[in-house]
């Protein structure tokens, strides 16, 4: 989900959220130490399964080069042992050996913009209200129910994640509160407020552009109850009925190195500093925003999503975004809703139990009276806008127009069956998908595109993601036969069948640590630290082609009809997201307008007609 040089985002190809389960409890600092270090791959093993990776995509000539490359990169006396030998050595000395150069290399050096490029956004389905009351009283619940979950972690009561019977890091749960990204003129950083001594107890409610401190926690260091907390936004409401003031949240939509230099401006005032600070510090931001334009049901999904990503552009709810902030909940007034975070320290599954957990808050009712205590009124956030400023604001709402504008979003939900039929046919739901999104894509653009899926590595000491890399071999075979009406339709079905299963032991091998692009980057980046030139293995054309992601997919990981959205990789890309449920299955595609050759819709309508004759070839009608 953003990778040539792997950018900024958040592919998330995670396992659904039933794969994961919850047992024991976790305390932060002990959740860590059951889990091992990532071990450093065999440079070997890491090298034949690159070259594996180019076969399907390069013609033999280009593939004869590359091999010759590689050889000669992991020689026993070659540059790859060497910088084979310095990881190994970094791995005996730190916590993880790769994951701290990922942050960094992934995310927090990338210029790009945050919105569409980098934070994911996942829509809900839509709450049975209509009006602002119902729409404070739900966010007062969903408040309530995040802070339920905040103080689960914070007291050990979360129980800790285990995949296929093995228990995954935890780190990264506590880090979701009090957090925020800064811009810096070269590369970002993140910065932990929850870790203080004194913990901020305050969140931001951001409402027709104007940011409010709503502390949400008594004096005595109780948590307020829901009633509590709507008559706040009530007041919060009263306090923001006016819409002509300066959308400051759009700075944070910008270029990373022009934000960064606006944000060096805005911090030159004393009363911005605070207003800023107050922002970056609080436990998370929820954005009440006016309903979304609805112009059909069936463009309404789309409308949604797209809402949640980017706000909808200037004339909409952009400007009730801090995009640097890493958990922003989204409530409108026409009961849409939705989560969107900053990836480079939240990720899908803990995101998704955070969502879980909520949801079932929200089924309950509240179980805490309100204390008869008068309360503060919430702290509205002003900013001192010059001529400077007003300048940056304009420029960033420009530019956020542009994108938006350029960014075609599709959502659609498949109804003809959901990941039970897969299973059925002792079929990895996920791997079929993946399949049949690579058949898709070749019977629109008569090739292959190389797609980026990513499997969790929390099962190791600070693990975060790894690349599945296709299409493979198999895939290959499969699609070629697919549209040859010489080959028959057992034929095809076995051919499908090796493709499926060749995408599932694949990604057995990514879960296990044995992944190609991590340890890739970590060889790369290893020789860059020893004052090297960069290897001629990543020069090579076939490490371009190969990296420039055509596909960027990843599956939602819950139980809920939720639905991820973000942008394409690349310019001549799409970014698929898919939720597979029982009996149907959530898509969101995304292109770029400005790409003549990529369409969204062309996909969508090509996918449910691929996922149909998929249906066919395992279950003959006649």
């Amino acid at each position: 989900m953003i990778w040539g040089k792997i950018q900024p985002g958040a592919c998330r190809a995670w396992l659904s959220r039933a794969s994961v389960r919850q047992e024991v409890c976790f305390s932060s600092s002990s959740s860590s130490s059951s889990v091992p270090p990532q071990p450093v791959p065999p440079l070997v093993q890491t090298l034949q399964g690159y070259l594996r990776t180019l076969e399907p995509l390069l013609p033999p000539d280009e593939l004869s080069h590359t091999r010759r490359m590689v050889h000669e990169f992991g020689s026993p006396g070659g540059l790859g042992a060497r910088l084979q030998r310095g990881l190994e050595k970094r791995a005996r000395h730190a916590n993880s050996w790769i994951t701290p150069w990922w942050v960094q290399w992934a995310y927090l050096e990338s210029r790009m913009p945050l919105p569409v490029h980098s934070n994911p956004a996942i829509s809900l389905p839509r709450r049975d209200y209509n009006g602002w009351r119902s729409q404070l009283v739900f966010a007062s619940k969903l408040i309530a129910g995040v802070l339920d979950f905040k103080d689960k972690i914070k007291t050990g009561q979360l129980p800790v994640d285990y995949m296929r019977g093995k228990p995954l890091c935890m780190e990264l749960y506590p880090l979701l509160f009090s957090s925020c990204r800064i811009p810096g003129p070269k590369h970002d950083y993140v910065a932990h407020h929850g870790r203080a001594r004194r913990s901020p107890t305050h969140i931001t409610v951001v409402r027709n552009y104007q940011f409010f401190q709503l502390e949400v926690y008594n004096s005595d260091g109780s948590r307020m109850t829901e009633s509590q907390i709507h008559g706040q936004l009530l007041r919060i409401r009263s306090q923001s009925w006016k819409t002509d003031k300066e959308p400051m949240g759009i700075l944070t939509s910008e270029h990373r190195h022009t934000w960064g230099e606006a944000y060096n401006r805005l911090l030159r005032d004393k009363l911005n500093k605070e207003s800023v600070r107050l922002i970056e510090t609080g436990l998370f931001s929820l954005c009440l925003d006016s309903p979304v334009m609805r112009i059909s049901d069936e463009k309404y999904s789309s409308r949604k999503a797209a809402q949640v990503l980017h706000g909808g552009g200037t004339f909409s709810n952009s400007g009730n975004r801090w995009f640097d902030k890493t958990l922003q909940f989204v409530v409108g007034e026409d009961g849409s809703w939705g989560l969107l975070y900053e990836a480079a320290t939240a990720e899908g599954p803990p995101i998704a139990n955070l969502l879980h957990h909520v949801l079932e808050y929200c089924e309950k009712p509240d179980p805490k009276r309100a204390p008869l205590v008068p309360l503060p009124m919430p702290k509205k956030l002003y900013f001192h806008i010059d001529r400077e400023i007003k300048r940056d604001i304009e420029h960033a709402k420009q530019n956020l127009d542009i994108l938006i504008n350029d960014l075609d979003v599709n959502v659609f939900n498949f109804k003809r069956f959901g990941k039970e039929l897969p299973k059925q046919h002792n079929l990895s739901p996920n791997s079929f998908i993946q399949v049949a999104l690579q058949l898709a894509y070749y019977r629109v653009h008569a090739e292959l595109g190389p797609a980026c899926d990513i499997a969790s590595q929390r099962m190791f000491r600070g693990g975060r993601t790894e690349y599945i890399r296709s299409p493979t071999n198999e895939t290959l075979k499969f699609i070629l036969a697919f549209g040859d009406p010489s080959v028959t339709r057992e034929a095809k079905l076995e051919l499908f069948r090796e493709a499926v299963n060749a995408y599932s032991a694949l990604t057995l091998k990514v879960l296990e640590g044995h992944g190609v692009d991590l340890h890739l980057l970590g060889l790369k980046l290893q020789a860059i630290e020893e004052g090297l030139s960069i290897p001629k293995i990543f020069m090579d054309t076939a490490y371009g082609l190969a990296t420039h992601w055509k596909l960027r997919t990843g599956q939602v990981p819950a139980n809920t009809d939720s639905v991820m959205c973000f942008g394409p990789l690349v310019p001549d890309g799409y970014a698929i997201c898919y939720n597979p449920q029982a009996d149907h299955v959530h898509f969101s595609i995304t292109a770029f307008n400005c790409c003549e050759e990529t369409n969204a819709e062309t996909l969508g309508l090509t996918l449910k007609d691929t996922l149909c004759q998929l249906q066919e070839l395992l279950q003959p009608t006649v």
